[in-house]
Protein backbone atom coordinates (compact mmCIF):
# COMPACT_ATOMS: atom_id res chain seq x y z
CA UNK A 1 0.00 0.00 0.00
CA UNK A 2 1.22 3.57 -1.19
CA UNK A 3 1.19 6.17 1.47
CA UNK A 4 2.31 9.47 2.53
CA UNK A 5 4.39 10.89 5.13
CA UNK A 6 2.31 13.44 7.46
CA UNK A 7 3.56 17.32 7.15
CA UNK A 8 6.77 17.81 9.89
CA UNK A 9 5.33 18.96 13.62
CA UNK A 10 7.97 21.27 13.94
CA UNK A 11 9.40 20.86 17.28
CA UNK A 12 8.34 17.47 17.94
CA UNK A 13 10.86 16.17 20.66
CA UNK A 14 11.99 12.81 19.54
CA UNK A 15 12.34 10.02 21.96
CA UNK A 16 14.93 8.17 22.87
CA UNK A 17 16.02 4.42 21.78
CA UNK A 18 18.55 1.87 21.84
CA UNK A 19 18.90 -0.30 19.03
CA UNK A 20 21.26 -2.82 17.65
CA UNK A 21 22.43 -3.09 14.04
CA UNK A 22 23.22 -5.87 11.89
CA UNK A 23 26.11 -7.20 13.45
CA UNK A 24 24.42 -6.83 16.95
CA UNK A 25 26.35 -3.38 18.27
CA UNK A 26 23.94 -0.99 19.95
CA UNK A 27 23.27 2.77 19.05
CA UNK A 28 21.39 4.93 21.01
CA UNK A 29 19.21 7.95 19.47
CA UNK A 30 20.81 10.34 22.28
CA UNK A 31 24.45 9.60 21.89
CA UNK A 32 24.26 9.69 17.82
CA UNK A 33 22.41 13.50 18.24
CA UNK A 34 25.09 15.55 17.72
CA UNK A 35 25.79 19.00 17.71
CA UNK A 36 24.68 19.33 13.99
CA UNK A 37 21.77 17.16 14.39
CA UNK A 38 20.36 13.55 13.36
CA UNK A 39 18.94 12.13 10.39
CA UNK A 40 16.76 8.98 11.30
CA UNK A 41 15.75 7.23 7.93
CA UNK A 42 12.68 4.33 8.65
CA UNK A 43 13.95 1.70 5.66
CA UNK A 44 13.00 -1.38 4.76
CA UNK A 45 14.96 -3.97 1.75
CA UNK A 46 11.84 -5.37 0.01
CA UNK A 47 10.11 -1.62 -0.54
CA UNK A 48 10.49 -0.65 -4.30
CA UNK A 49 10.50 2.83 -3.44
CA UNK A 50 13.71 2.10 -1.28
CA UNK A 51 15.35 0.17 -3.55
CA UNK A 52 14.90 3.29 -6.00
CA UNK A 53 16.74 5.54 -3.94
CA UNK A 54 19.07 3.34 -2.48
CA UNK A 55 21.87 4.70 -3.99
CA UNK A 56 21.03 8.40 -3.49
CA UNK A 57 20.34 7.89 0.12
CA UNK A 58 23.94 6.79 0.24
CA UNK A 59 25.52 9.32 -1.70
CA UNK A 60 23.49 12.01 0.13
CA UNK A 61 24.35 10.62 4.02
CA UNK A 62 27.87 9.76 3.28
CA UNK A 63 28.37 13.72 2.54
CA UNK A 64 25.88 14.52 5.40
CA UNK A 65 28.23 12.55 7.60
CA UNK A 66 31.57 13.77 6.45
CA UNK A 67 29.75 17.30 7.41
CA UNK A 68 29.44 15.91 10.91
CA UNK A 69 25.76 15.15 10.65
CA UNK A 70 25.05 11.61 11.87
CA UNK A 71 22.51 8.89 10.60
CA UNK A 72 20.81 6.17 11.72
CA UNK A 73 18.27 4.26 9.72
CA UNK A 74 15.56 1.35 11.23
CA UNK A 75 14.45 -1.20 9.71
CA UNK A 76 10.52 -1.65 11.83
CA UNK A 77 8.76 -4.01 9.29
CA UNK A 78 7.79 -7.30 10.47
CA UNK A 79 10.76 -9.55 9.22
CA UNK A 80 8.89 -12.48 10.23
CA UNK A 81 5.93 -12.16 7.72
CA UNK A 82 8.74 -10.31 5.10
CA UNK A 83 11.57 -12.33 5.02
CA UNK A 84 13.29 -10.01 2.58
CA UNK A 85 13.50 -7.55 5.46
CA UNK A 86 15.39 -10.15 7.93
CA UNK A 87 18.71 -9.11 9.56
CA UNK A 88 20.50 -11.41 7.01
CA UNK A 89 19.04 -9.78 4.24
CA UNK A 90 19.71 -6.17 5.98
CA UNK A 91 23.59 -7.15 5.80
CA UNK A 92 23.19 -7.87 1.96
CA UNK A 93 21.12 -4.79 0.99
CA UNK A 94 23.55 -2.33 3.17
CA UNK A 95 26.60 -4.05 1.33
CA UNK A 96 25.04 -3.31 -1.90
CA UNK A 97 24.03 -0.19 -1.92
CA UNK A 98 27.52 1.25 0.12
CA UNK A 99 25.31 2.05 3.41
CA UNK A 100 28.13 3.59 5.70
CA UNK A 101 25.47 4.59 8.94
CA UNK A 102 24.15 2.32 11.27
CA UNK A 103 21.49 0.26 9.91
CA UNK A 104 19.18 -0.70 13.23
CA UNK A 105 16.65 -3.79 13.47
CA UNK A 106 13.30 -2.55 15.52
CA UNK A 107 12.66 -6.35 16.34
CA UNK A 108 9.51 -5.26 18.54
CA UNK A 109 8.50 -2.12 16.37
CA UNK A 110 8.32 0.00 19.34
CA UNK A 111 10.39 2.56 17.99
CA UNK A 112 8.56 2.99 14.63
CA UNK A 113 5.22 3.24 16.43
CA UNK A 114 6.94 5.59 19.15
CA UNK A 115 8.00 7.69 16.16
CA UNK A 116 4.75 7.46 14.03
CA UNK A 117 7.03 5.73 11.51
CA UNK A 118 4.23 5.79 8.19
CA UNK A 119 5.78 4.23 5.32
CA UNK A 120 9.69 3.51 3.84
CA UNK A 121 11.67 5.88 3.48
CA UNK A 122 10.03 7.93 6.40
CA UNK A 123 12.85 10.69 6.94
CA UNK A 124 13.26 12.22 10.39
CA UNK A 125 15.68 15.62 10.45
CA UNK A 126 16.85 16.13 14.03
CA UNK A 127 18.40 19.13 15.09
CA UNK A 128 20.94 19.22 17.65
CA UNK A 129 17.87 19.14 20.75
CA UNK A 130 16.35 16.46 19.40
CA UNK A 131 13.74 18.25 17.97
CA UNK A 132 12.21 17.61 14.82
CA UNK A 133 12.70 20.17 11.47
CA UNK A 134 12.36 17.55 8.67
CA UNK A 135 9.64 15.19 7.63
CA UNK A 136 9.67 14.87 3.71
CA UNK A 137 11.18 13.10 1.06
CA UNK A 138 14.97 12.34 0.03
CA UNK A 139 14.72 14.55 -3.41
CA UNK A 140 11.95 15.67 -5.84
CA UNK A 141 12.82 12.70 -8.61
CA UNK A 142 11.44 10.06 -6.75
CA UNK A 143 10.76 6.98 -8.94
CA UNK A 144 11.80 8.98 -11.88
CA UNK A 145 14.89 10.25 -13.43
CA UNK A 146 17.36 11.86 -10.76
CA UNK A 147 19.70 13.18 -13.27
CA UNK A 148 19.11 17.19 -12.33
CA UNK A 149 17.17 16.33 -8.68
CA UNK A 150 16.71 18.36 -5.57
CA UNK A 151 18.31 17.04 -2.93
CA UNK A 152 15.76 18.21 -0.59
CA UNK A 153 16.99 16.51 2.66
CA UNK A 154 20.48 16.85 1.95
CA UNK A 155 19.80 20.36 1.92
CA UNK A 156 17.22 20.51 4.65
CA UNK A 157 19.73 18.50 6.98
CA UNK A 158 22.64 21.40 6.29
CA UNK A 159 20.19 24.01 7.31
CA UNK A 160 19.76 22.24 10.13
CA UNK A 161 22.92 21.65 11.35
CA UNK A 162 23.68 25.87 10.57
CA UNK A 163 20.40 26.89 12.17
CA UNK A 164 18.76 24.42 14.33
CA UNK A 165 15.88 24.90 11.91
CA UNK A 166 14.06 22.68 9.00
CA UNK A 167 12.71 24.46 5.74
CA UNK A 168 8.81 25.83 5.70
CA UNK A 169 8.37 23.84 2.64
CA UNK A 170 8.18 20.29 2.53
CA UNK A 171 7.28 17.54 0.56
CA UNK A 172 6.32 14.49 2.23
CA UNK A 173 7.96 11.12 1.44
CA UNK A 174 5.86 8.32 -0.29
CA UNK A 175 6.36 4.75 0.09
CA UNK A 176 5.16 1.40 0.55
CA UNK A 177 3.41 0.75 3.99
CA UNK A 178 5.33 -0.41 7.34
CA UNK A 179 4.24 -3.78 8.11
CA UNK A 180 2.99 -4.27 11.16
CA UNK A 181 2.49 -7.04 13.32
CA UNK A 182 -1.09 -8.45 13.24
CA UNK A 183 -0.90 -7.99 16.97
CA UNK A 184 -0.63 -3.89 16.73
Amino acid sequence: MLLDTPICDFGWKAPDFTLQDIDGNRFSMREQLGDKGLLIAFICNHCPYVQRIAERLAQDTDLLMAEGINVLAVMSNDYQSVPADSPENMKVFAKRYGFNFPYLVDEDQLVGQAYGAICTPDFFGLNCHGELQYRGRLDDAGMGDHSGRVAELLNAMRMIAETGVGPKEQHPSMGCSIKWRDTM
